[in-house]
């Protein structure tokens, strides 16, 4: 991990654990297991990206912050397969078999809650991780209670983190209702599309070009180099770019949930 990385999330950690305390943040997760392809063929091993999910789940986690998530009908997520690959782990990949027993063995995953539940009580959360994977293309991105609960977190100024394919579910939302337009973003970027495309799965899906998309949409689109460790923060919006970014996104996201916390603090004391 790069010093500077380091010093940051050291300073952040010591500001931030003195809000955690009783705190909560929700992950969303996708459930699909299948991606269809233009070429007729069905990418069968897709769903949640492991180290982009676990990885910021036990950053976060070990902040003390308690953790509860959701999935759009309250089962357990789809792990994609090609996330097993030590590569994608940032050199923390001494965490693939623990976090492979986590998505065996823990409740919370086992049993997650269905995201019309987050939408009975959304104040209790500081903030919303979304992990990428390609799974979220199928279901997430067409789910309208995920919208709602962008909308009501950017609104309310919360930590909001979308990672790899996760910032396309912005596309979604109806422009003229969008809390993200003129915001910095970053994603999954059209050469790591392609490269996914032609070694991994095969095929094409029909949705794909997520950063154009979102350029087109009214967004101000930002990249790194492919295979770079690159996020974005934009107020309470952080987005990263693929799964080597977990490094840069972890330090953004955790000011954001810093700042968050301090400012209902003081909103609390006046």
């Amino acid at each position: 991990m790069d010093r500077n990385i380091i010093l940051t999330t050291v300073l952040l950690l010591c500001g931030i654990s003195t809000f955690a305390q009783n705190k909560k943040v929700l992950f969303v997760m996708s459930t699909a297991k299948e991606l269809k392809l233009t070429n007729g063929k069905t990418y069968s091993e897709t769903g949640v990206f492991l180290s982009e999910f676990y990885l910021a789940y036990k950053d976060i986690g070990n902040l003390g912050y308690e953790i509860d998530i959701a999935t759009p009908d309250g089962v357990a997520s789809s792990i994609d397969k090609e996330s097993l690959n030590p590569k994608y782990w940032s050199g923390r990949d001494s965490l693939i078999v623990e976090a492979q027993n986590f998505v065996a063995k823990n409740s919370k995953f086992i049993k997650p809650f269905a995201l019309e539940k987050v939408l009975e009580n959304p104040d209790q959360y500081s903030g919303i991780v979304i992990p990428g994977g390609q799974g979220l293309m199928v279901d997430l991105m067409y789910n309208k209670n995920v919208f709602d609960i962008l909308k009501l977190f950017s609104k309310k100024g919360k930590a909001i983190g979308l990672i790899c394919h996760a910032p396309a579910l912005i596309l979604s939302i109806p422009k003229e209702e969008n809390p993200f337009i003129g915001y910095k973003v970053n994603s999954v970027t059209g050469l790591e599309e392609f490269f996914i495309e032609k070694f991994i799965m095969k095929g094409k899906p029909t949705n794909r070009k997520i950063g154009r998309q979102l350029k087109k949409q009214g967004l101000k689109y930002m990249k790194g180099s492919p295979a770079g460790n690159f996020a974005i923060r934009d107020k309470e919006l952080i987005t990263s770019q693929n799964p080597y970014s977990s490094q840069a996104f972890i330090v953004l996201y955790l000011a954001a949930l810093n700042e968050y916390e301090l400012k209902n603090t003081l909103k609390y004391r006046q």
